[in-house]
């Protein structure tokens, strides 16, 4: 966000506040006046000298979002089920072992019962073995709704979500929250992203 300097008004005048009387200015000759306008113009145009500068801080940059590109997926009405079961889904509690609306979900567990629900597509339960479905690194850019995508540390995948376009993803993510949307662009996420999976051929 760029840096706001401050305008300087002046004294504000109050009613019943007697107002100083103004001081007599000097009046410059024509000439003078129109080469110190000049001047002043000229400083402007080329940037001013280091006073000028000094004083005023380099504006940051405006960091301009990642523009997610459309990818459509290979089985566009199945992938739209996935994808409205899972939004549907948004709100549910954490719990850990979890693996329906009723009682919860934990990560693994609401993937699970999305792909078998929404797509009739039966995968592995734990996210060990989910890990092992995944394929090589696929850039955040070629994903597709309804991919798979995962996190870890080290090379050990430890969380796994659903990817439903514009770099958003749904998750079931810790104990004492509920399923929601996050953006593949956060902090953690971004750090932590390892890699994703189609399902959905």
């Amino acid at each position: 966000m760029n840096a706001r300097h401050g305008v300087s008004r002046g004294a504000a005048h109050y009613p019943g506040k007697a107002r100083p009387a103004p001081a007599r200015r000097r009046v410059l000759p024509f000439f003078p006046c129109v080469l110190a306008l000049l001047s002043a113009c000229v400083l402007s145009a080329c940037g001013g000298g280091e006073a000028v500068r000094s004083g005023a801080p380099a504006a940051r940059p405006i960091a301009m979002p990642r523009v997610w590109p459309v990818v459509a997926p290979e089985d566009p009405a199945r992938a739209n089920a996935v994808l409205m079961r899972a939004l549907g889904l948004v709100g549910t509690p954490y719990r850990y072992g979890g693996n329906s609306p009723q009682g919860g979900f934990d990560c693994s567990g609401l993937v699970n019962f999305v792909y078998r629900d929404a797509a009739e597509v039966a995968l592995p339960r734990t996210s060990r073995e989910l890990a092992a479905l995944q394929g090589p690194r696929l850039a955040p850019e070629r994903l597709a709704a309804a991919d798979l995508v995962f996190f870890g540390n080290g090379g050990t995948v430890t969380h796994v979500g659903i990817y439903v376009g514009e770099g958003r993803f749904v998750h079931a993510p810790s104990t004492g929250g509920t399923v929601r949307l996050d953006h593949l662009d956060g902090p953690y996420w971004a750090s932590h992203y390892t890699g994703a999976r189609r399902v959905l051929r």
